[in-house]
């Protein structure tokens, strides 16, 4: 693709006439929106030159060009990918970098992909580190991209098995009163980790590695006095551990292993709200292998609502007359 730029003006030669319906959209929906996020630019299209004049015109030069890439790579482009990549394009991020990563290929054949630049760095230390904590709000996939890099490690024998755990934590119910033996009055807690094995292996796939041993999942209370070797281990919803239950969970990694914590600082049920996540970050400073990547609203991969509600929760937090408390 052939580009020719200047502040106010740009030219983007696009190769060939096959991907001007995917970039444009149908009825040229994509180029409104492209229009709407950026009004101080005009955009001209002639056959396969687009042309930009305005204050944002390199800008939207590199969106289009970041789209072309897209589109070339096989990725298509829904009306959400479009909004996250002129969201990373404004922040001076690849979009062509970060949505083309590939994680694993689940059991229906579904591509596992970083969607924000946040979640690329996300799965980026989950690699690169033997103890990665992911914090941030609800919908920024933490759970889910965590349960995907240890299946993709299972597979790939890095791991011989993978351990998935969460605190049980009593939000408004006692579990002395659920019906049933000691997992089933646990299970409720641990079923998001089994809906993400189930996304990434299918039913028969996840019973299977559980029959075999290969996935364990249990409450945290059954991590006390086990060395886990050779294991991917994920604590889900850390911020309902006690510093003391933390502390137990991170001293049972053994050789060969890879752990992942993930939680949501603003979501404490502990009681007394001692949170294990609580100043850890400082704690464990300098300690090598040990990474900790902060996920926010611009992550948010639900429904658009979902990270409107974020903001919204993010805004009245903030002390009265804070700047961002007005916008």
């Amino acid at each position: 693709m052939r580009g020719e730029m200047t502040d106010l003006a740009a030219r983007v030669q696009v190769p060939g006439n096959h991907l001007m319906t995917d970039l444009l959209g149908t009825a040229d929906e994509h180029l409104k929106v492209i229009e709407e996020a950026f009004p101080a630019t005009d955009i001209t299209v002639r056959g396969t030159e687009v042309a930009l004049l305005g204050a944002e015109a390199t800008t939207v030069a590199r969106l289009f060009a970041e789209l072309v890439s897209l589109l070339e790579s096989g990725y298509g482009l829904s009306a959400p990918v479009l909004e996250r990549t002129i969201d990373m394009v404004r922040s001076d991020e690849r979009p062509s970098e970060v949505l083309t990563t590939e994680v694993m290929r689940t059991s229906r054949g579904s591509r596992v992909r970083a969607k924000t630049a946040g979640q690329k760095r996300y799965i980026d230390a989950i690699a690169n580190h033997t103890v990665t904590f992911g914090i941030g709000p609800a919908g920024t996939g933490k759970s889910w991209l965590a349960v995907a890099m240890a299946v993709q490690a299972l597979q790939a024998k890095d791991v011989e098995r993978i351990v998935l755990t969460r605190p049980a934590v009593e939000a408004g119910e006692r579990l002395g009163y659920l019906p049933g033996d000691l997992m089933a009055k646990v299970d409720p807690y641990l079923r998001p980790l089994y809906d993400a094995l189930h996304d990434m292996v299918g039913p028969e796939g996840a019973q299977r590695h559980l029959d075999r041993g290969s996935v364990e999942v249990a409450p945290l209370a059954f991590m006390r006095g086990r060395t886990l070797n050779s294991s991917f281990i994920i604590l889900d919803e850390a911020q309902n551990t006690t510093p003391e239950q933390m502390k137990m969970f991170l001293t049972r990694i053994g050789f060969g292993s890879k752990a992942v914590v993930t939680g949501d600082t603003t979501q404490v049920d502990v009681p007394g709200g001692r949170s294990g996540l609580d100043r850890l970050e400082a704690v464990l400073a300098g300690i090598d292998g040990v990474g900790f990547v902060h996920l926010s609203a611009r992550d948010v991969v639900r429904h658009r609502i979902v990270q409107d509600i974020v903001d919204a929760y993010a805004r009245a937090e903030l002390p009265e007359g804070a700047p961002e408390a007005r916008r």
